[in-house]
């Protein structure tokens, strides 16, 4: 029996344990995260900019030491196995691929040549074959034969997930996927993640800032602030709590008015 199988389904996929992350050996950004990401599931990762969100992506992703970071305390593990140690391409070959902000697609490489980049730890012969997959997904595409830095930023966003998929991931780390698009397409663009993971059973942990669209895709959430996490809840208790109404959704009463007032009431209430 394979390591995959022999994980239940309630059992985490990964388990961030109580970790910090300190940048240039003085700038700690990360104060004792916690967040387990459910085998088959879309866990979304919400909060403001500066909150920490990319540098937890980052280091799952084996990233932090690009940019003069790391893992200072705390683990975490990937089906069972600590990966806070392992480099970038050692994770993506136990199966976790990160879809990074921006898209950081290859601009002067053809859609063909990017999707092939992403299949780069793959030695099997059906290459040509998940590439017609992620056609499925993104029949447009299919229609673009030029470079792929004349794609509109929608396309661009399309194929830097068609990339993930070549790699045949366990799991998606998807940094921002809806930034710099129209609304019509955050709809498009979540709605083939949705598919993509209800159809390919791929886990996913969606980190964003359009918390409407990301907690409607995902089972359950984190918001994090100030480099912790404030409150966490299946997507229904979040959609419906006043709090998460009122600074993430553009909704909510009128009762509160300091933001401030409410996250030291949480601090205290929840970590002090």
């Amino acid at each position: 029996m394979t390591q995959a199988a022999q994980i239940q389904p309630s059992t985490p996929v990964l388990s961030i344990n109580n970790i910090e992350v300190v940048y240039d050996d003085v700038i700690q950004v990360l104060r004792g995260v916690s967040i387990e990401v459910p085998k088959g599931k879309i866990v979304t990762l919400l909060g403001p900019n500066g909150a920490g969100k990319s540098t937890t992506l980052k280091a799952i992703s084996g990233l932090l030491k690009t940019e003069n970071g790391d893992v200072t305390r705390g683990d975490i593990s990937f089906m069972g196995q600590q990966i806070d140690k392992k480099n970038a391409d050692e994770i993506v070959r136990s199966g976790v691929f990160q879809v990074m902000e921006g898209r950081r697609i290859v601009e002067d490489m053809t859609v063909i040549e990017n999707l092939k980049l992403g299949a780069y730890t793959r030695s099997d012969n059906q290459i040509n074959q998940d590439i017609e997959m992620v056609f499925s997904y993104f029949p447009r595409l299919k229609e673009r034969t030029g470079l792929a830095g004349y794609l509109s930023g929608g396309e661009q966003q399309m194929l830097a997930i068609g990339r993930a998929l070549m790699a045949r991931p366990k799991m998606i780390c998807l940094d921002e996927p809806s930034m710099g698009l129209s609304p019509l397409l955050v709809k498009e663009v979540f709605g083939i993640i949705d598919k993509i993971n209800k159809e390919q059973g791929i886990t996913m942990l969606l980190v964003e800032q359009n918390a409407n669209y990301a907690l409607k895709a995902a089972d359950y959430g984190y918001i994090m602030e100030s480099g912790k996490i404030v409150l966490d809840g299946t997507s229904e208790q979040l959609l419906s709590n006043e709090d998460v109404k009122e600074f993430y959704l553009g909704g909510g009463n009128d009762k509160r008015k300091s933001f401030k007032n409410l996250k030291s009431y949480k601090r205290r209430k929840r970590w002090l």
